[in-house]
């Protein structure tokens, strides 16, 4: 099974386009965990085991993980997940560019080390910064296209003289994405969600893609435009939401809150559907 068969089975059992993204911020934990990164495991996998049947993917990032020294509790919690949520695929969120060896290096970190089932990568530096990824069959990668930042403007909005028909930066990406760099149908798309004008753009070039789209809850995306323009039968969307759903309560009752809030989203984005 690919990686875009598993997200639409995922979806298709927890019906479901949300992914939770895991940024474990230890200052944010609740009662007397607050500071304590030695507690990233338990939290996260909390919120794992209340959020599994809701969700299409989980997304761990992986600068929270490292910054703690927290490495460990990352491999500690992908395992994790992949007992007590075998169906959901796992997208650790790296960002990853580089060439030759060390993108060899970077992919063995995603998929061996870590057992991701896909990964985020910056396309800027061409096709052999992609294609080591692409040789870890049935694995995907997500190419950051056109990001949910303001400065995403600074370089994906421009246009490209060289290029026929001129197409902004991220139109080429997404172009890429379906056509020439996809091999073996194993890319996606990084789109934001504050900007529905723009995903809707990227589908038109890049149909069946699935697009992995952050910015839902706390960066104010609007999940309804979203997912009109983003969600196509054939074409998958992951809409992704960490902050409102991992902070959702700073009590005892984390967890409790984080699935509550996962289930409102989950629900606001299916009814959302076309």
């Amino acid at each position: 099974m690919n990686f875009t068969d598993m997200l639409r089975a995922a979806g298709a059992q927890n019906q479901s386009m949300l992914c939770v993204g895991l940024d474990p911020e230890p200052s944010r934990f609740p009662g007397a965990w607050r500071g304590d990164a030695q507690r990233i495991y338990e939290f996260c996998a909390a919120i794992v085991d209340a959020t599994a049947d809701l969700v299409v993917a989980f997304k761990p990032q992986i600068a929270y993980f490292a910054a703690h020294r927290a490495e460990d509790q990352l491999e500690q919690l992908m395992a994790h997940m992949r007992v007590s949520a075998p169906q959901v695929p796992i997208i650790l969120d790296a960002k990853r560019g580089d060439i030759g060896s060390t993108a060899e290096q970077y992919a063995r970190e995603a998929f061996e080390r870590y057992g991701a089932d896909a990964v985020t990568l910056s396309p800027f530096m061409g096709w052999d910064s992609v294609k080591p990824y692409l040789e870890y069959p049935g694995k995907g990668a997500f190419l950051l296209c056109r990001t949910s930042n303001p400065g995403g403007d600074d370089l994906q909005n421009q246009r490209l003289a060289s290029v026929d028909g001129q197409p902004l930066l991220y139109e080429h990406v997404a172009r890429l994405a379906q056509g020439p760099w996809n091999l073996n149908g194993q890319l996606g798309l990084v789109v934001g969600a504050t900007y529905p004008a723009e995903i809707e753009r990227v589908r038109a070039i890049a149909p069946t893609v699935p697009l992995l789209i952050p910015g839902v809850g706390a960066q104010g995306g609007d999940a309804l435009a979203t997912v009109r323009a983003g969600w196509r039968p054939d074409g998958p969307i992951i809409v992704n939401s960490s902050r409102a759903v991992l902070y959702a309560s700073s009590g005892d009752d984390f967890a409790e809150a984080a699935r509550r809030e996962a289930m409102k989203t989950r629900d606001v984005l299916q009814a959302a559907r076309p």
